[in-house]
């Protein structure tokens, strides 16, 4: 059915068809209707980062930015919901277009630019949650607010959101923001991950209730790069590591309608190197705090390799736009079976 869903919604702008999508899924579940868009997804439960997740296939931040969507999202079959990015103040993100789908590829070219209602906004939407999944909420910096001054805006959306989320993701890894990529590495990425860790030490002693914190990272980095933050994340005490947001590597589309947009690369083409990062990630790593997988998951085998690979859980944005619900599904099984093997390996 979403093949068809998907020949109609291919045939509006991008955007537009972005916020159809969310209303849509919004009203089924409201109206007690999404169980007729999704087959169920078996439970499988997941430890990750102290929170047990029904399974462990999750929908990656950036769909639902502003809340607005995340319990039909979750009726869907996600075992987590990550919502955001959000920041502090509301801002209009970059000038349209900047979303633009790349179907030869199964790839989409995004500068989106944090576009965003505010955190404000954003945790009234959360109130009102009926999702019984884990929710995370991604947070980031406006794009006036200086490099320097981040720790800022990152740790007053930490304060705004403790109450309602089951983990906080910190996004340093957009390309879309001018200079944010520059907080992953060194004395930046120090001051910031220091900054987080103790609002995030003191948000837990004020309200008795402990909520991990997680850093997602880009994949334009080299081993040396990755080995680096790797260390720090594990020396500033941060829960958990999102690997990868989009790619700025555009090599893999070139050619090819809208492949030589500004903007973050994500789909089919960032999947090896994805599961490279989250590969190398593990090896420095060595268990001591767990993996996201994201980039380029269209089905269950690639779903797999990022478990292979070292994650613990995965996230689906670009393959859920182009498969529909199914995907969820058959990441799910393949993980599980992978799962179950490990096991008996």
């Amino acid at each position: 059915m979403y093949s068809y869903l998907r020949k109609a919604l291919f045939a509006l702008d991008p955007e537009r068809a972005h916020h159809l999508t969310l209303d849509a899924i919004g009203a089924a579940e409201r109206l007690g209707l999404a169980s007729l868009l999704a087959k169920p997804v078996a439970d499988d439960p997941v430890e990750l980062m102290g929170l047990t997740l029904p399974n462990p296939v999750g929908l990656a931040a950036g769909l639902d930015k502003n809340a607005q969507a995340f319990n039909g999202l979750g009726a869907l079959g996600f075992g987590f919901v990550e919502v955001g990015t959000v920041t502090p103040r509301p801002q209009p993100g970059n000038p349209q277009p900047r979303l633009f789908r790349i179907p030869e590829a199964e790839a989409i070219v995004n500068r989106m630019g944090f576009n965003n209602e505010g955190v404000d906004y954003l945790v009234a939407r959360v109130k009102r949650r009926r999702y019984s999944g884990v929710l995370g909420i991604n947070v980031g910096k406006n794009f006036d607010t200086p490099v320097e001054r981040a720790a800022d805006d990152y740790c007053l959306c930490m304060e705004k959101v403790y109450p309602y989320a089951d983990y906080i993701t910190a996004n340093v890894s957009s390309p879309n923001t001018k200079g944010l990529r520059d907080l992953q590495f060194g004395d930046s990425l120090n001051r910031l991950l220091e900054a987080i860790k103790e609002k995030q030490q003191k948000l837990a002693a004020a309200s008795d209730r402990y909520v991990p914190l997680a850093v997602k990272i880009a994949p334009d980095m080299d081993a040396e790069a990755i080995a680096q933050i790797a260390e720090a994340l594990v020396e500033f005490g941060i829960d958990g590591v999102i690997a990868t947001n989009t790619t700025i590597d555009k090599s893999a589309v070139a050619g090819l309608p809208h492949g030589d947009e500004a903007g973050g690369l994500s789909g089919r083409p960032l999947a090896n190197r994805s599961t490279e990062v989250i590969a190398q990630l593990a090896a420095q790593l060595k268990g001591r705090l767990p993996i996201i997988g994201v980039g380029g998951i269209f089905d269950g085998e690639s779903a797999a390799e990022k478990i292979r690979a070292g994650a613990t859980a995965v996230q689906i944005y670009t393959g859920f736009i182009y498969r529909g619900p199914e995907v969820i599904r058959e990441a799910a099984e393949a993980i599980a079976l992978e799962r179950r093997r490990g096991t008996a390996g």
